[in-house]
C-alpha cells in the first residue's frame, strides 16, 4: 500500500501536496521503491538476455542465468543510479542555498529518487520495443534536475534574522 501511494504521489510531482506527502515516507521505503523500479527497468534487458542466443547464455541453466544477470546487469545498474541520484541531490543542495531555501540533502535525495519514476517507466516501455542508447541517461539527469528546481521552489524562503 505504501508503494502504491508513493508511486501515485511521485507521478504527481512537482505539485505541492505530492511533495509533502512523499516527504513523510521513510528513507527505507524510498530505497526499496527505487530498487523495485530498477527491477522493472531491468526486465526488458533480462527478457532479451534469456531469449538471446549467445553461447555462454545457452550453456548455463536458468538459475545461473538469473544470478549472472543480477551480478553483471542489475547490480551495476543500481550502483550507477544511486550515484546519479546522489549527484543530482548534491547539485540540488547547492541550488537550494542559491535560492535561499532551507533544505537538507536527505530531503533532496528522497525527492530526486521519486522524480525518477516517470523516466524509468518510459524507459521500460520503450526498451521493450526499441533499442535505447546511453543518451537517455543524459535526458534522465536533465529531467530530474528540472524537477528538483521546481520542488525547491515550492519550499518557502529562509527568514531573515
Amino acid at each position: 500500500m505504501v508503494f502504491l501511494r508513493a508511486f501515485l504521489h511521485s507521478i504527481k510531482l512537482p505539485k505541492k501536496k505530492a511533495i509533502f506527502q512523499l516527504n513523510r515516507i521513510g528513507m527505507d521505503i524510498t530505497i526499496f521503491y527505487i530498487l523495485l523500479l530498477l527491477f522493472i527497468v531491468s526486465l526488458p534487458a533480462f527478457i532479451d538476455y534469456l531469449l538471446g542466443s549467445s553461447k555462454l547464455a545457452n550453456a548455463l541453466n536458468i538459475f545461473f542465468k538469473i544470478i549472472y544477470f543480477f551480478i553483471f546487469n542489475y547490480l551495476p545498474l543500481s550502483i550507477i543510479v544511486f550515484m546519479l541520484i546522489s549527484l543530482i541531490a548534491a547539485v540540488g543542495t547547492g541550488l537550494a542555498k542559491l535560492m535561499q531555501r532551507k533544505l537538507k540533502y536527505s530531503i533532496l535525495w528522497k525527492m530526486t529518487a521519486y522524480t525518477t519514476t516517470i523516466p524509468f517507466l518510459v524507459y521500460s516501455l520503450a526498451a521493450l520495443f526499441l533499442p535505447i542508447g546511453n543518451m537517455y541517461l543524459l535526458i534522465f539527469c536533465i529531467y530530474s534536475l528540472l524537477f528538483i528546481v521546481l520542488i525547491i521552489s515550492v519550499y518557502p524562503k529562509r527568514r531573515k534574522k
